[in-house]
């Protein structure tokens, strides 16, 4: 891997992901709309990635040996890309998400059996439907915003897997926090706010464990992904899904405090990373492949720290 392209990556794990290629050795050329400069020793293409022509022209000449596409959310945008770097690279890296396998997102998802972690192969990007529109299960109550945002994601990759003049891989990112950087989401400032205000955190009555990795995590695996000849999909989430008590738990160890627990009704919205259905991944097939997870209940305490510390700076 002599020169990756990254488009995106100016926030959050995917700046993360380019001081490490920069590290490797790696030429690197970040993509994004010149919100914020690069890191020293990162060449930088200032173009929107939804503009086909101006990003074509904004590359000039430029091929890369691989690109690691952070900000792919829909069909068309996967479609320029395609078209775009067919013949600049023989290798396309998309970072998806866990949400493809939501089966509250569409009718298509085969629900997982509660406590089996879900494998790549329960989605292959190159059979589902591309043009197919967002049809959640009847009975689901998910915002459309979130049913939209996992339909578009199956379908990116689906237009990347299928046809492309270049090898492809989608990196399917667990629920990702922040140990270097700042909690991005907002999601665990969520918990660590109403736990030290006495608050009560909405939660399910069973609430089902997910999966979780952190900023640096997800920035190695990417860059070890753009290494591998890897393709369809990839898993990424440390061992050992948790459940939103044990996250809460975690929350309380640091602050001292204990958490007050509200329980929603049926169809009601409850707190982040409180789930009613079962989705968690299996990150076996990234392991075999040689890359080492780290495990949730290692790491957590240090990304609430980093929360507790941005709180407390606010």
């Amino acid at each position: 891997m002599k020169s990756v392209c990254v488009i995106g990556g100016s926030r959050y794990f995917g700046l993360r992901l380019l001081e490490r290629l920069r590290d490797a050795g790696a030429a690197v050329t970040v993509v994004n709309r010149g919100s914020a400069p690069p890191p020293p020793g990162v060449a930088h293409v200032v173009a929107d990635r939804d503009d086909e022509q101006a990003l074509s022209a904004a590359l000039g000449a430029r091929t890369f040996d691989v690109v690691v596409d952070q900000v792919c959310y829909t069909p068309p945008q996967a479609a320029v890309a395609r078209r775009v770097f067919g013949g600049r690279t023989p290798r396309y890296v998309m970072t998806s998400t866990m949400e493809v396998y939501d089966p509250a997102t569409s009718g298509l998802v085969t629900p997982a059996p509660p406590g089996v972690l879900v494998p790549e192969s329960a989605l292959d990007p190159s059979s589902w439907p591309a043009d197919g529109g967002p049809a959640a299960p009847r009975g689901s109550r998910l915002p459309a915003g979130a049913v939209r945002y996992a339909e578009d994601k199956r379908r990116a990759e689906a237009v990347l897997a299928r046809e492309s003049p270049f090898a492809f891989l989608a990196v399917r990112a667990a629920h990702v926090l922040g140990l270097r950087a700042h909690d991005f989401t907002g999601r665990l400032r969520h918990y660590a706010e109403r736990i030290l205000a006495g608050r009560p955190v909405a939660v399910h009555r069973d609430p089902f464990r997910t999966s979780f990795t952190n900023d640096e995590e997800m920035a190695g695996l990417l860059a070890w992904a753009a290494s591998t000849d890897h393709t369809g999909a990839l898993n990424a989430c440390s061992h050992g899904p948790l459940g939103v008590t044990e996250l809460c738990d975690a929350v309380a160890a640091r602050t001292g405090r204990t958490p007050v627990y509200r329980v929603v009704s049926p169809g009601e919205e409850a707190s982040p990373f409180s789930f009613d259905r079962h989705y968690a991944m299996d990150n076996g097939l990234a392991s075999r492949h040689g890359f080492a997870f780290t495990t949730t209940a290692d790491w957590l305490p240090e990304a609430v720290a980093t929360t507790l510390h941005d709180l407390k700076a606010a």
